[in-house]
C-alpha cells in the first residue's frame, strides 16, 4: 500500500464519523429552529387540546424524517405555520436562518414555508366562502414543490388522526377536504402521500358509519 492510499477500515471509519457529525449538527440546527419556531407561536395551543402549539411542527417534521434527511424539508416542516399563524415576518425568519444555513439552504428553507403559508385565508379574502377558498388553496398547492407537497402531507397526516379524534363533527367536512388536496398534489413522497391518503380515506369511512342517519350539520362548516 502506497503512503497516498488509504486503508479501507480507515476510509470507513472516517466515513462513519463524518455521517455522525453531520447527524449531530443537524439535530443541533433542528434544535434551535424548534426553539425558535415554539417562541414564535408563543401561547398558542392546539385546538382540540392543552399541548402547546409546537407540538404539531415537531411531529410533521418527525413524519417526513421517515422520509427525508434534507434539511431544508424538516426545518421547513418545523417552521410551516411560523409565517401564517405568528407575528414573525420573512425578513425576521431570513435573519434567524442566517446564522444556523448556508445561503442556499437558507433561501430554499424559506422558499417552502412560503409555499406552505395559505394564501385564500378567510382573512385575505373576506367575500370567498370555505368551499371556495379551499378550491383555490388546492389548485395552488398542486403547483407547488415535490419538498412542499411532502411536508403538506405529513401536515394533512397530523392534523387529520387528531381531529377524528377530537372533533368528529367537523371531521367529515375537513377531512374531504384533505383528500381533495392529496388528489390533486400529487409531486411529493409517493409513499408518505399513500400513507396520509390511507388515512384520510379510514377516518372518512369511520365517520360516515358514525354519521349513517344523523342529518345534524355543523355551522362551522358553513363559514
Amino acid at each position: 500500500m502506497s503512503a497516498r492510499q488509504v486503508h479501507p477500515m480507515l476510509n470507513r471509519t472516517l466515513y462513519l464519523e463524518s455521517l455522525e457529525l453531520n447527524a449531530a449538527l443537524m439535530n443541533e440546527i433542528l434544535q434551535q429552529i424548534t426553539t425558535f419556531a415554539d417562541h414564535a407561536h408563543g401561547d398558542q395551543t392546539r385546538k382540540y387540546t392543552p399541548d402547546k402549539y409546537i407540538v404539531h411542527p415537531v411531529r410533521v417534521m418527525q413524519i417526513c424524517l421517515e422520509y427525508t434527511n434534507d434539511i431544508t424539508v424538516l426545518a421547513a416542516a418545523l417552521l410551516h405555520d411560523v409565517l401564517e399563524d405568528t407575528e414573525v415576518s420573512k425578513e425576521q425568519l431570513t435573519s434567524f436562518l442566517n446564522s444556523l444555513m448556508s445561503a442556499p439552504d437558507r433561501d430554499k428553507t424559506i422558499g417552502l414555508v412560503v409555499e406552505l403559508t395559505d394564501i385564500y385565508t378567510k382573512a385575505n379574502y373576506p367575500g370567498f366562502n370555505r368551499r371556495k377558498r379551499k378550491r383555490m388553496e388546492v389548485e395552488r398547492i398542486a403547483k407547488v414543490s415535490p419538498e412542499a407537497q411532502t411536508i403538506k402531507y405529513a401536515d394533512v397526516l397530523d392534523n387529520s388522526t387528531e381531529i377524528i379524534k377530537h372533533d368528529p363533527d367537523f371531521g367529515k367536512r375537513f377531512l374531504e377536504e384533505c383528500r381533495d388536496l392529496l388528489i390533486h398534489a400529487q409531486h411529493g413522497n409517493s409513499q408518505l402521500r399513500t400513507r396520509a391518503l390511507a388515512t384520510v380515506s379510514e377516518g372518512l369511512s369511520s365517520l360516515m358509519t358514525g354519521f349513517s342517519g344523523d342529518q345534524n350539520v355543523d355551522t362551522r362548516i358553513r363559514k
